[in-house]
């Protein structure tokens, strides 16, 4: 079903006006699943927020965090029980997706680098082609080198070829 912006607009503001209802109250009431008023609600926080940072408007109540600070948060979070994790967060000005999106960071940075194994840079296949044919001229060099010290050995046993003996059948 399909609502307009309007109605959108009156049910989050019921959420976040100061009378506010819970979105699990207000679904019961307007027959509006849970899930969708709460998305409604995000959705209009992030449209707020973008809508301030077009007109210039004050980040008045939006703290920067440090990275420290950042990794301290999560840190504090993670030795927390649920229980106690929304007084935290509360405590913080934060909210539990921040939390969410900077543990996923702090865990992407400890990962180890991938291997850049499919793209190399075409200076580095160059070279390599050159190492493999490099290494198939030297061991054809050992096979000829080989061949040559096996021929001179060859005419050492046999002579150098100068005797008397005709090689031609006489009749």
């Amino acid at each position: 079903m399909s609502y307009s912006e309007g109605f959108k607009a009156r049910m989050v503001q019921r959420m976040v006006g100061p009378e506010r209802i819970s979105a699990t109250a207000l679904s019961r009431e307007a027959g509006i699943g849970q899930p969708t008023l709460s998305r409604w609600a995000r959705d209009a926080r992030t449209l707020a927020t973008m809508s301030k940072k077009k007109s210039g408007g004050s980040k008045k109540g939006r703290r920067q965090w440090t990275p420290a600070e950042k990794m301290k948060a999560v840190l504090e979070a993670s030795a927390l029980p649920d229980e106690q994790l929304g007084a935290f967060i509360r405590e913080r000005g934060l909210h539990e997706a921040q939390l969410d999106e900077w543990r996923a960071a702090m865990l992407e940075s400890l990962r180890p680098a991938k291997k850049k194994g499919s793209k190399k840079s075409p200076e580095a296949a160059r070279l390599k082609e050159l190492e493999r044919d490099l290494r198939r001229k030297e061991k054809a060099l050992a096979e000829v080198m080989a061949l040559l010290a096996l021929k001179k050995k060859l005419e050492a046993i046999l002579g150098d070829g100068a005797d008397d003996t005709d090689t031609r059948g006489e009749t």
